[in-house]
């Protein structure tokens, strides 16, 4: 393959990892950037190997980003911790069983859900925007299991709208603000995308020249969003999650109901 042509490739590649690091680190969603541009720019490799090398920059992003909020903002991490682990866990058996089960059975679900949470969100104008947990703390861990178990799973089986999901979970059940939920969700993605990048890497599934260059962009743009949602504030990181949260509502309508 032509050198120039390498380089023009890794070049844009590196482009849209910047961009989804941007994104993902305030509101999730940088899957739906990343993904489709390696799937488009790298045709002729494995699916399994774009994922594992597309896994290493969201890795390396998401991990920046929140060594970017901690300390800015309040991070139970009690509860979610015990999140993270759980979803960590159970996003490797929702990975094993994706090739059981049709995936494509989920998505009309995911996307009455995903209309259900912009359309509240829009609604409520003042959710999200003060930082009150209301559980007791002594049952916060046991709603963060629940949380890894089910979004954990789901991560694993589907994924698209993970991070908006668990955005929406510590917001409206844990009753944190946007920044906090933000932050405190970077850790369960850690741990799910951790777990992903294992079984790549021990399956021999990922191109390192390619994954290596990606995550250092992929960090830098994490770094930089999460800069400028803690300058920014929950206003910005509301607005910022309703466009995301359509964006993927629209691509989810278009895969469901497309012509065949």
């Amino acid at each position: 393959m032509n050198l120039d042509f390498l380089d023009a490739t890794l070049a844009l590649l590196c482009a849209f990892a910047f961009l989804a690091g941007f994104i993902d680190s305030i509101v999730g969603g940088g899957g739906l950037i990343q993904l489709p541009a390696m799937l488009l720019l790298l045709p002729g490799v494995p699916v399994p190997t774009v994922l594992g090398t597309g896994k290493v920059s969201s890795v390396a992003g998401t991990a920046a980003a929140l060594r970017r909020y901690m300390g800015q903002v309040p991070i139970r991490w009690r509860a979610v911790g015990v999140a993270a682990v759980t979803a960590g866990v159970f996003s490797f058996v929702g990975a094993r069983l994706v090739s059981l089960l049709p995936s494509e059975l989920l998505r009309p679900l995911v996307l009455g859900l995903l209309v259900v949470i912009a359309i509240y969100t829009f609604w409520r104008k003042d959710f999200g925007a003060i930082h009150a947990p209301r559980l007791p703390e002594r049952k916060e861990p046991l709603y963060g299991a629940l949380i890894g178990l089910i979004i954990g799973f789901y991560d694993g089986f589907f994924g698209p709208g993970t991070g908006s999901f668990l955005l929406f979970a510590f917001v409206g059940l844990f009753g944190y603000d946007f920044l906090s939920a933000s932050a405190s969700s970077k850790l369960v993605n850690v741990a799910t995308n951790l777990t992903s990048l294992a079984y790549f890497a021990y399956t021999g599934q990922i191109l390192w020249y390619i994954a290596l260059p990606m995550a250092a962009c992929n960090m830098l743009g994490s770094t930089l969003g999460a800069r400028l949602a803690l300058k920014q504030g929950v206003g910005f990181v509301r607005v910022l999650f309703l466009v995301v949260v359509c964006g993927i509502i629209l691509k989810l309508g278009w895969e469901t109901f497309k012509p065949v």
